[in-house]
Parts: structure tokens; sequence; C-alpha cells
């Protein structure tokens, strides 16, 4: 089983494009780059951090464990 020459892989995309067309790809397509900029936005995350104010306005960050407020 050896490697695959350009015109193996040029009939292979020829015979794609014949069976789904290409508006069905050009679907396929956008749909997945729409998948991976989704996967790739929620791997940042930085922005969507929890945040907590403080008695004196500051912002703290992290996360809420408990939502308690005790007046001493």
């Amino acid at each position: 089983m050896g490697s695959f020459s350009i015109w193996h892989w040029l009939i292979v995309l020829l015979v794609v494009v014949l069976v789904f067309g290409t508006s069905k790809l050009r679907g396929i397509g956008s749909d997945l780059g729409a998948a991976v900029k989704g996967f790739k936005d929620g791997m940042k995350g930085d922005d969507a951090s929890p945040k907590q104010l403080r008695d004196d306005g500051q912002v703290v960050e992290g996360e809420v464990k408990s939502h308690t407020h005790s007046k001493a």
C-alpha cells in the first residue's frame, strides 16, 4: 500500500464533489468552521470568569461558592 500521487487525490476529490455537490460541501465547510470557532471561543474563557463585589466596591476575581451577606 504505497503513497498516493496527486492524481489519486484529484480523482478522489472529483468523486466527492460529484457525489455530494458543491453546495452541500460548502454548507458542511461553513458548519465545521463555526464549530471550530465556537470551540476556540470556549477554550479562551478568560472573560467569562465570575466576579464578586466587595463592600468597598472593589471587584474580586474568582468563583462564588455561596451567596451570604453578613452585616457585622
